[in-house]
């Protein structure tokens, strides 16, 4: 990098606009979807898409909601082309979905493409041109002038030889780009954009598309929105102009920029699923759509099934959706911090089915997406009590008492700061069930147990091993807990008290067992918890106070 200060590069210029109304609108409805995916997202793989597999993205396109879908160059090659007649001969577009193409102001590349087009129901002929003064000086060596009268002989082409589609019964529809719109003059931009209106002639029943694309990105999205705005005040014909956008993410902000841009007066969208394009990519539909969506407006997108969508997108792009994509990436439902797994599992516990979503750290309800609520909480060395005992409630029954929350999970973490990495749902089980309930060699084995009840004393006679000798005992109180304690303090084993009791059923019916958890303190101090799982209640209790000992004879 350039030591400071930097000359190598300046500052993108702002737009003269003391009068900008965007900043104070809000978005109210969904912007017309355009997904490019099959022509721009397709070109920058470096495998592009068989026919067969262009046929199941296009499918998927349609099943999500998209009614215009750019589906290549025809002109460009013959797999293009053959792709565009397959789409058409074989009726696999519907009445209301349109297929927009891409071409060159050449008038071969516009004859070419409208033999591709033949028999379609509703198409729109996307035309183009470099307008940048970077594009006119050091590639075109062309003036102003010379680039509008490429774009108006272009359009008239367009026009005259999409005559006979029209003739023919097919709705045809104009879009025209003034290719590096954004870092095009704005004067320019709007001469260039007026020329082909004048050329074109667009009705109010049939508007035309000025797609006006950030085709790098340059400014931030503000200057962006600014540019936007700009457009919309001084076309002449705004009424029948759908202005339309188009932006990359070279800056990492082509998703704020679309958004700030629909508030500036844009009327459609152009992007791809999951941002799949050019160097950093175009705008991801998926994730301004999904914006739309937690705000409370529907997108006109369905992305109710989104693992089948980035399934899809994935075999046939052959590219991977980042484990944090928004809404779409394996982590983005899940939570390692501890802090968030006890505001998840809190807010989410209260969470009432008919009220407006409101669960800390989730902004979308997962399963509005299709995706699992079992993938929310994950645990490794950084995460905290309240996602481990969350994961024991949610995927195996256990509904741990408050108090043993830190506990299990200071035992959990050393266990995955040992290991390095995560630990899944049946390793935490696995941990659990090892300490408390099926520990390994203990000292201290139960081997028989039972009560009888008299006057309100309760007297248990009951039989343990300790270190392989095994000992009988006996002793009475006001219950089962109370005369095992007492029988046990007739014992060599340290004195201790019972502090907290709690229980709950594991499962339901005949099956059903009682798991039971008991919080004991010693004599030097030491409180810890103990579990023990059994179809008698009473005897789980028992079982969940000698897990306890082994626990603090372990200590």
């Amino acid at each position: 990098m350039q030591s400071a200060p930097v000359t190598k590069y300046r500052p993108f210029p702002t737009v003269n606009l003391p009068n900008r109304q965007w900043p104070s609108r809000t978005l109210t409805h969904a912007p017309i979807w355009c997904s490019v995916d099959l022509r721009d997202g397709n070109q920058a793989l470096a495998q592009p898409m068989s026919v067969e597999e262009k046929l199941e993205y296009f499918e998927l396109l349609v099943k999500i909601g998209f009614k215009e879908i750019e589906i290549g160059f025809p002109s460009a090659s013959q797999i293009e082309f053959d792709f565009c007649r397959r789409l058409i001969e074989e009726k696999r577009v519907p009445d209301d979905v349109a297929l927009q193409i891409l071409c060159q102001c050449r008038e071969d590349l516009i004859i070419r493409s409208c033999e591709a087009l033949r028999g379609a129901k509703h198409i729109i002929f996307h035309l183009y041109n470099s307008t940048s003064p970077s594009q006119r000086q050091h590639v075109f060596n062309a003036s102003r002038a010379d680039i509008i009268a490429i774009a108006m002989r272009g359009t008239a082409w367009v026009k005259q030889h999409t005559a006979a589609l029209a003739a023919a019964g097919t709705h045809v529809r104009f879009q025209y780009s003034p290719e590096s719109f954004t870092s095009t003059e704005l004067d320019f931009a709007l001469e260039i954009c007026e020329a082909v209106t004048d050329v074109w002639q667009p009705t109010l029943a049939n508007k035309i598309i000025l797609n006006l694309p950030a085709t790098v990105e340059y400014a931030t999205p503000n200057v962006h929105a600014d540019q936007i705005e700009w457009m919309a005040m001084h076309l002449t014909r705004r009424d029948r102009t759908l202005i339309s956008l188009h932006t990359h993410n070279d800056r990492g902000t082509g998703v704020a920029a679309t958004e700030l841009a629909l508030l500036a007066g844009a009327d459609r969208v152009e992007g791809t699923l999951f941002g799949n394009g050019e160097r950093t990519g175009n705008l991801d539909i998926v994730t301004v759509a999904l914006n739309f969506y937690t705000h409370g407006i529907h997108p006109d997108l369905d992305f109710s099934d989104i693992n089948h969508v980035r399934d899809v997108y994935e075999r046939c792009t052959k590219l991977e959706v980042p484990p944090r994509q928004p809404y779409a990436g394996e982590l983005v439902f899940t939570a390692f911090s501890g802090s968030h797994q006890d505001a998840i599992k809190k807010s989410w516990a209260v969470q009432k089915p008919d009220a407006p979503w409101d669960v800390i750290y989730i902004p979308i309800d997962p399963a509005d997406l299709g995706r699992s609520y079992k993938a929310i909480i994950r645990i490794n060395s950084q995460s905290g009590k309240g996602g481990v005992a969350y994961v024991l409630e949610n995927d195996f029954g256990f509904q741990l008492p408050k108090l043993m929350h830190k506990e299990i999970g200071k035992l959990i973490n050393d266990r995955a700061d040992a290991k390095g990495t995560e630990l899944s749902s049946a390793e935490i089980n696995t941990i659990f069930r090892q300490e408390y309930l099926e520990q390994p060699a203990p000292p201290l084995v139960l081997q028989h147990f039972k009560t009888t009840e008299r006057d309100s004393t309760v007297t248990c006679d009951a039989a343990m091993t300790f270190n392989g000798v095994l000992h009988t005992l006996t002793g009475s109180g006001n219950g089962p807990i109370d005369a095992f304690v007492r029988a046990l303090a007739a014992t060599m084993l340290s004195k201790f008290e019972v502090l907290n009791y709690s229980e709950h059923s594991l499962g339901r019916g005949a099956e059903a067992r009682a798991v039971s958890y008991i919080q004991i303190k010693t004599e030097r101090g030491l409180t810890l918890y103990g579990a023990g799982i059994d179809t008698n209640i009473e005897l789980a209790s028992i079982k969940a106070i000698v897990s306890a000992l082994n626990r603090a004879l372990a200590k």
